[in-house]
């Protein structure tokens, strides 16, 4: 090859864990190079390369980390939407037990007064009434829990869908068939 040394035609790079093969630059191409040819256009800046790198690699943190947060949001919400259904249920509970304590109180009977199953049967039937009201609002809290859990992955799931409807190759038939024609 007359006008340069090539000691091999590719290089490996090394960028920060990315390893690729770029073509090996020229060696001692200005001691070998007619004086009458023009000089070769200057390297990009590799200060401007690296601060542009640095630049995309900032955003695309910053993209990720904004997504990541509302996802975290979302979750805390969650969260703290269950803790307040089972504190609410705690409560149900320590209330069931106190009027169920009541109510074995003022329904003690003396001893010599016989007891009616119908007397009997009365305090357990309010209790077990109770019981199934506090599960069935345990239930609807849950549900509602679900129903917004649900409608997050849908909004996901419409997000994702959309980001690849809004690809330009599902443009009009015309322009897609123009972008395959230019080569």
């Amino acid at each position: 090859m007359a006008g340069a040394h090539w000691e091999d035609e590719w290089e490996l790079c090394n960028d920060d864990g990315f390893v690729y093969k770029r073509k090996k630059r020229r060696q001692d191409s200005d001691a070998l190079a007619p004086p009458s040819a023009p000089a070769p256009a200057p390297a990009p800046d590799p200060e401007a390369e690296e601060r542009h790198r640095r630049e995309r690699k900032k955003s695309t943190l910053m993209k990720l980390r904004d997504q990541y947060q509302r996802e975290i949001d979302h979750w805390e919400f969650l969260s703290n939407t269950l803790r307040e259904i089972q504190e609410k249920t705690l409560q149900q509970q320590q209330q069931q037990e106190q009027q169920h304590s009541s109510s074995l109180s003022s329904t003690e009977l003396p001893l010599l007064q016989l007891q009616t199953p119908e007397s009997v049967c009365r305090p357990l039937v309010d209790e077990l009434l109770l019981q199934a009201e506090a599960q069935e609002a345990i239930i609807q809290d849950i549900s509602n829990l679900c129903d917004v859990a649900e409608a997050m992955c849908e909004a996901q799931e419409d997000r994702v869908k959309q980001s690849f409807i809004d690809l330009p190759v599902w443009g009009t038939p015309r322009a897609l068939m123009a972008s395959l024609s230019d080569d």
